[in-house]
């Protein structure tokens, strides 16, 4: 019985996907296979190497889909522990450096800010 769990996400954007994983001290490689409970693997475009013993696999579901699924192992929590729930910190560390890849396209200044809450606040200025 297969342990990894799929989830519809946008990530469209694999370079911000990559500055998010450097972030969190993540490798992310290519064609390659996502660790799982009892040596499970997926296979999958883009894998995101953990430090724990699951991955995470990013796959699109067909050559054209733009977006593409996380795939992983939730099983005793090694997955959460290193990207937050759901993906939570994975997820807005993408959203993070995706807002600045696209200010710094249009020339904006850009502010972030940690805030106590755990939140990111991001200024944008012209």
């Amino acid at each position: 019985m297969s342990h990894f769990v799929t989830i519809q996400t946008q990530i469209r954007d694999v370079a911000a996907l990559e500055d998010a994983c450097a972030e969190l001290h993540l490798r992310l490689l290519r064609d390659t296979e996502a660790r799982g409970f009892a040596d499970q693997t997926r296979k999958a475009e883009l894998v995101i190497r953990l430090n724990g013993p699951y991955d995470i696999a990013a796959s699109r579901e067909s050559r054209e889909a733009e977006a593409y699924t996380l795939t992983t192992d939730w099983w005793d929590g090694h997955v959460e522990k290193e990207v937050g729930a759901n993906y939570g910190r994975l997820l807005q560390l993408y959203g993070v450096h995706k807002t600045m890849r696209e200010a710094n396209k249009k020339r904006l200044r850009v502010t972030r800010r940690q805030e106590t809450d755990g939140s990111i606040r991001i200024t944008l200025a012209a």
